[in-house]
């Protein structure tokens, strides 16, 4: 776990010493592209509000804005600016023209459901928000509705899971690696239900119109 190593006990440093202004604008960038783990600096501002920096509820609801605006923000740039975007050196380094076409197919078949699980795989949340935007598969409402209601299961897990294991960091890591785990193991059953939902459905469909 060496991004955990790494990156949890400075996010908690820098977090301790600038408090909500800094989990808010980090997950902001981190929904822009900054190669910081959203998960674990959601975890970071958990940590600080359980060694008593800040309070663990208000820290929800930082993170909770802090994911929505990031999330929110790349959406709307990729609905104004289209494919334009695209263009430019830093996007297209992240949102490749195969990433881009895949993630198309993905919102012509789910729809905004792409939008739901792309809260719960890092790396690819930012090119599905910003093909959301480009692509206008889903209006502002749908994608704002569909992202907060995944941000609401995803965010407090996170911020919880830090504040209870702030005085053991050790502890906390192999806490964040299982729940990490949890998670991938949670999208993969969505995406099962979810497959087998739609098969129901068109069979259902093929023999009403048979009938």
């Amino acid at each position: 776990m060496p991004i955990l190593q790494d990156a949890l006990p400075n996010l908690v440093k820098f977090f301790s010493e600038y408090g909500y202004t800094a989990v808010f604008m980090v997950l902001i960038l981190c929904g822009l592209g900054l190669p910081v783990p959203e998960d674990v600096s959601l975890v970071a501002g958990g940590v600080i509000s359980g060694l008593g920096y800040t309070n663990e509820h208000i820290m929800f609801a930082v993170g909770m804005a802090g994911v929505i605006v990031g999330d929110g923000f790349v959406f709307l740039l990729g609905r104004k600016y289209g494919e334009r975007i695209l263009r430019i050196r830093f996007i297209s380094g992240i949102v490749t023209p195969e990433r881009y076409a895949t993630v198309q197919s993905k919102f012509e078949r789910y729809g905004k459901w792409v939008v739901f699980m792309g809260r719960f795989m890092p790396g690819l949340r930012m090119p599905i928000f910003l093909t959301a935007g480009i692509s206008r598969r889903v209006s502002p409402m749908i994608f704002f509705s569909t992202d907060f209601l995944a941000a609401a299961i995803s965010v407090p897990i996170w911020v919880y899971l830090g504040y209870h294991g702030a005085k053991n960091l050790g502890l906390l890591m192999n806490w964040v690696h299982q729940g990490q785990i949890s998670v991938m193991i949670f999208l993969a059953f969505l995406i099962i239900a979810f497959y087998i939902f739609v098969q129901i459905k068109k069979r259902i469909e093929k023999k009403q119109s048979e009938i």
